[in-house]
């Protein structure tokens, strides 16, 4: 069984971009779509695995959903899409065999 026929969810990554201005000056926080039609895989955390603390700027939050996806642009400042639930990227650990990448892990949690 090869890695990508377990990538059985498509997903897309979002990116902050600057919008227009509100009525104060401030930059309006929108997302922009960054990459689209993803294979990858979704596994939330449950009874087989627990979540992960991770440190996030000074808190410490809990990141209950884990992402497989090739070796994409994919950053901790993104946020990901599938079915219609916005996901934030709390880290993206990267893995390879001595010759080359082989896929990212991204450890998320549901943007409420």
């Amino acid at each position: 069984m090869s890695y990508t026929s377990l990538l059985i969810h498509t997903c897309k990554t979002q990116r902050f971009t600057e919008g227009a201005a509100d009525a104060y000056g401030t930059p309006v926080k929108t997302w922009a779509d960054n990459l689209t039609d993803q294979d990858c895989r979704l596994e939330a955390s449950g009874s087989m695995a627990a979540g992960r603390e991770i440190k996030v700027g000074a808190e410490v939050v809990v990141a209950d959903n884990r992402l497989y996806i090739g070796v994409v642009d994919i950053t901790e400042q993104d946020r990901v899409v599938i079915d219609s639930i916005t996901y934030e990227v709390l880290l993206v650990e990267s893995f390879a065999d001595s010759s080359a990448s082989q896929h990212k892990r991204c450890w998320l949690k549901v943007v409420r």
